[in-house]
């Protein structure tokens, strides 16, 4: 089983700051790059598209809702369409980035509250993969979920995820917080051998739900990232080797 490593990246010019693009780059395979909706500015993109690129890592538009204060995690009421054209207006805007320095988009991965909600609205991912489907790229979510179900008939291509910086619910979805904390190397660890391993992940409250994956995704918001991408990065090493 082949299983790459991602991050969000290029917020580090929003609230949530600790400046770990630059490190992290050393132990991911791809990005996923803010587009200025729920952080970063044109200057910030241009720059993470080219450390991104100079380091030979994939790179993928990460869209979120346009909430600049909430960091994109709190949910909104949208319609398709506007799901569809707040996305369009993100990955155009990105593109013209990536065109700038000779690099191809990657594929398409929503942000927090965008992330959810389109992973439990058949019609929002719907807008997503219209998106997806007119860039030629694929998309990255949840495993099992909406996400994965409207991918797979669009005949879009599909990246699952695990997270091991984020804990998860028994039903499966994630507990995002809105101010980012610091994953122990020893937890992220134990997640990380737990899913490839048993194919598992553990609850909030104990229990464990089967986990189908091809990427890691190590937010880059969180104080330890590097070091939580570098356990993650040896732990999938070694699985793999």
């Amino acid at each position: 089983m082949k299983v790459t490593v991602n991050s969000d990246m290029g917020e580090s010019f929003g609230i949530h700051s600790f400046g770990n693009d630059d490190g992290l780059l050393e132990y991911i395979d791809a990005a996923n790059v803010a587009c200025g909706f729920h952080s970063g500015d044109p200057v910030g993109i241009h720059a993470t598209v080219v450390s991104a690129a100079e380091a030979g890592i994939a790179i993928g538009a990460h869209p979120g809702l346009p909430d600049l204060a909430g960091f994109g995690r709190r949910v909104m009421a949208l319609e398709p369409n506007e799901v569809r054209d707040i996305v369009l207006y993100q990955v155009g805007a990105l593109s013209s980035f990536l065109k700038a320095v000779g690099v191809p988009l990657n594929h398409i991965k929503p942000h927090g509250s965008l992330y959810g909600m389109v992973a439990r609205d058949e019609a929002l991912m719907q807008a997503v993969c219209d998106v997806a489907e007119l860039y030629g790229v694929g998309v990255y979510g949840m495993s099992g979920t909406i996400h994965q179900q409207v991918a797979d008939s669009r005949g879009v291509p599909f990246t699952g995820e695990l997270y091991v910086d984020l804990g998860y619910r028994d039903d499966g979805s994630l507990i995002i917080q809105r101010r980012p904390h610091a994953t122990p190397i020893e937890v992220a660890e134990a997640r990380t051998r737990r899913a490839l391993v048993d194919g598992e992940a553990e609850t909030d409250t104990g229990g464990r739900i089967p986990m189908v994956f091809q990427s890691i995704c190590v937010h880059s918001d969180t104080p330890n990232a590097v070091d939580v991408a570098k356990i993650v990065r040896h732990v999938v090493e070694e699985f793999t080797a």
